[in-house]
């Protein structure tokens, strides 16, 4: 099964409208995990994630019948940005499918590359459903978004310029996971070339379909699906995608939104790039596996696979940043109705800092208080 993906990611037709995205040291990360952390900058693509390359890997190899029945796809930002572009680079009508809780910022970047863009659901399940009625009203051709084989292989591009950028010896490549497109195509390519390095699938916990799918042995559909990530906001593991992933991911790792916000910070601190909370995966799950296994000194990539995010989400990602790395504690607490109760409760705390105090009136007898309390970073602090 490698040998034929082996053969389209190496002659996947990408870089007319991608690049070969830097592969950048983390040194603040670096130095704190005492180990090496390589981060693949997928966030510099034109459309500021890695679909790009997937999508026209597709598109460019369309009959000239498929091509003028124009494309569609339903796509929870990313991808619909990326067919976009290579709709519009090749002259093809596009019409995306976009589920109601896609940020703004990727709905206008649609538009603005000449796309017709159709809001339908709230999960890419059901932009997808829609997206298919529309194939049999309009005879569209559909583009899907990671369960296609030259999509996979367009993806896989990553996995071959990770393995041309760095010639030291890899231990692991942490990689993002919805519908599994990036992983699949990273590890068709560095599993077949390079089979001792680990390839570690990181998911949101709102929406883990591999971790599940691993789980039962098979694909299985989440009964529900949070969109904090909403890059990654996927009930299903794609059919295509699955079968490479069950044979060739090493393990999956899940990460709670707070611990997205937490890594968006150290990515923004190392590289000064804001991206959104599916591309702070790797480097959540990194974080978590270095915890968990203490290793030291080993070469670790993770894809920071986009930046399409809202200004206005960053200010709630900043505030949970310090919660997700364990410096914050929030507490919900009744004290006394009465002169000196919350000054009582802070010498209960000792001397840490109040960061953010809300007072609740109850009653004559009792308020409830909710206190953001910074704390240490050894562990026992909370």
């Amino acid at each position: 099964m490698l040998d034929q993906y082996i053969k389209k990611i190496l002659s996947a037709n990408v870089y007319d409208v991608a690049i070969e995205s830097p592969l950048h040291i983390a040194p603040f990360l670096s130095e704190r995990m005492g180990n090496n952390i390589w981060v693949k900058r997928e966030d510099k693509q034109p459309v500021y994630s890695f679909k790009i390359r997937g999508a026209y890997n597709k598109v460019v190899q369309l009959t000239d019948v498929e091509k003028a029945a124009g494309v569609v796809a339903a796509s929870a930002g990313n991808h619909a940005q990326g067919l976009a572009l290579a709709a519009k680079e090749l002259g093809i009508k596009a019409t995306i499918v976009m589920p109601r809780t896609t940020p703004d910022i990727k709905v206008k970047s649609c538009k603005a590359r000449g796309a017709k863009v159709v809001l339908h659901g709230d999960t890419f399940d059901e932009a997808f459903a829609y997206s298919q009625k529309l194939v049999e009203e309009k005879g569209f051709t559909y583009i899907h978004p990671y369960d296609d084989p030259e999509v996979i292989a367009g993806q896989g591009t990553i996995g071959m310029e990770i393995l041309r950028q760095l010639n030291d010896p890899i231990d692991a490549i942490f990689v993002p996971v919805g519908g599994g497109g990036i992983i699949a195509g990273i590890a068709a390519y560095v599993k077949f070339l390079r089979p001792e390095i680990k390839i570690i699938g990181v998911e949101s916990t709102e929406s883990a379909c591999l971790h599940a799918a691993l789980a039962a042995g098979r694909r299985v559909t989440l009964p529900h699906v949070g969109i904090f990530a909403d890059g990654v906001a996927v009930a299903q593991i794609g059919k295509n995608t699955w079968d490479i992933a069950r044979h060739y991911v090493d393990e999956v790792i899940t990460c709670s939104p707070d611990e997205l916000c937490a890594a968006i910070k150290d990515i923004f601190d190392d590289t000064r790039a804001v991206c959104e909370p599916a591309g702070a995966l790797g480097i959540a799950g990194m974080k978590k596996y270095v915890e968990r296994e203490g290793i030291q000194g080993a070469n670790l990539v993770s894809i920071l696979s986009g930046a399409n995010v809202n200004f206005d989400r960053l200010r709630y990602i900043s505030e949970v940043a310090e919660i997700g790395e364990g410096r914050e504690a929030i507490l919900a607490v009744t004290i006394p109705e009465r002169a000196g109760s919350f000054q009582q409760f802070c010498s209960l705390l000792g001397k840490r800092p109040i960061t953010e105090f809300n007072y609740r009136y109850r009653d004559d007898h009792s308020a409830q208080i909710y206190v953001g309390v910074k704390v240490g970073a050894e562990k026992d602090a909370r």
